[in-house]
């Protein structure tokens, strides 16, 4: 039984993210404000980057979860894949997403979401991105164990990828001189130094709690997969 409700909530996530993504790919590019999908459309958005990675996962995990019993080293690489997916970029990566976009919303929402997007992206979409993911998140930490990495190769993992966000991010300043954020419009160079330095430091420390939660929950009976520090 716990089986197929694991089964059940890994495709309804599945499935929730599709139909986001769907919903955001259907808007008429024409009708946005202007510089919202200039260069990259939204593929330049580390929100909409999420929705992908969190529809990749839950994906993946489906599949996992509807392999035969008994499928031996395929079946194990498939869910130790899986597993270090979410460990390393979906869980932290998913809440820094939800975190920072409320931060800033909170204190100016112009810099990160501003109001005319409101009359294209209704309410429930905006917090069907930037809020749902973080329940789902935690659904999944209680849902099942996952295998997490050593620290520093996780944290390494984290900071590649890192770096080759903050490197397209640049690329499309440098080619349409418009900033995917208007946040970093107000920054100088140092600056935004210190604020993508800052960045990586909340990620890395959201994937050690992620890391804490899952031990927590799970206790050390259910990680032996699980690399010492």
């Amino acid at each position: 039984m716990a089986g197929v409700m694991k089964t059940f909530c890994h495709i309804a996530a599945f499935s929730w993210y599709a139909f986001i993504i769907q919903c955001i790919y259907a808007k008429d590019v024409s009708d946005l404000p202007s510089g919202i999908f200039v260069y990259g459309g939204p593929w330049k958005y580390l929100t909409f980057l999420n929705l992908v990675l969190q529809m990749v996962f839950f994906g993946l995990a489906s599949v996992n979860d509807l392999q035969p019993v008994g499928k031996g080293s395929k079946m194990s690489l498939l869910c130790l894949c899986k597993d270090l997916l979410f460990s390393v970029f979906v869980f932290p990566v998913g809440m820094f997403v939800v975190l920072l976009f409320w931060l800033i919303f909170a204190y100016d929402r112009q810099l990160v979401y501003p109001a005319s997007i409101d009359n294209f992206f209704p309410p429930w979409l905006n917090h069907a991105m930037h809020t749902v993911v973080l329940p789902i998140l935690f659904g999944e930490i209680l849902l099942e164990p996952h295998v997490f990495p050593k620290t520093k190769n996780g944290l390494a993992a984290l900071g590649v990828v890192g770096l080759a966000y903050l490197g397209w991010v640049i690329w499309v300043y440098c080619t349409v001189g418009i900033w995917v954020y208007p946040l970093l419009g107000l920054f100088s160079h140092s600056g935004l130094a210190i604020f993508f330095f800052l960045n990586m430091l909340v990620v890395s420390l959201l994937f050690l709690l992620g890391k804490a939660l899952n031990y927590k929950v799970w206790g050390k009976k259910h990680l032996k997969f699980t690399s010492s520090r």
